[in-house]
């Protein structure tokens, strides 16, 4: 299945319940200009299929996390935020400057965020349901 995702495109993996998480990818859709991502949830089957090959287990993910098929690698927590922030435009791009400071540190940060998403921005019964115009962004 992973196979089918064009090599042009990264994945931007994200709990399709949380509200925070929903907000976030409406926000990178309105700034991916260049089309470069494409999204599923984490509870997708191309999802499953990524995480599977990268041995990544899903329950104990409470990040986004980005596929990048031409380097083979997934990124998660900080660095996927920020790797995605990198690639959108100004003024989003320069928050890449974060990827300096260690990771460790900006995961302590991460890590508290996302401990607390659905008690400050709350859950979904169900996974979003993208519109008609944003469907093709979508891999499910």
């Amino acid at each position: 299945m992973v196979k089918l995702i064009p090599e042009n495109k990264q994945i931007i993996l994200f709990d399709g319940v949380c509200n925070l998480c929903n907000s976030s990818v409406l926000y990178v859709i309105k700034r991916d200009y260049d089309n470069k991502f494409l999204f599923a949830p984490l509870q997708s089957d191309i999802a499953k299929s990524i995480t599977s090959d990268y041995k990544i287990d899903t329950n104990k993910v409470d990040s986004i996390l980005l596929y990048n098929p031409i380097k083979q690698k997934v990124y998660s927590k900080s660095t996927a935020a920020l790797q995605v922030a990198k690639q959108l435009n100004f003024p989003t791009k320069l928050m890449a400057v974060f990827l300096a400071v260690p990771a460790f540190i900006r995961n302590w940060v991460y890590d508290y965020v996302a401990k607390n998403r659905y008690k400050w921005y709350g859950k979904k019964e169900a996974c979003m349901i993208p519109t008609p115009e944003l469907k093709a962004k979508f891999l499910m």
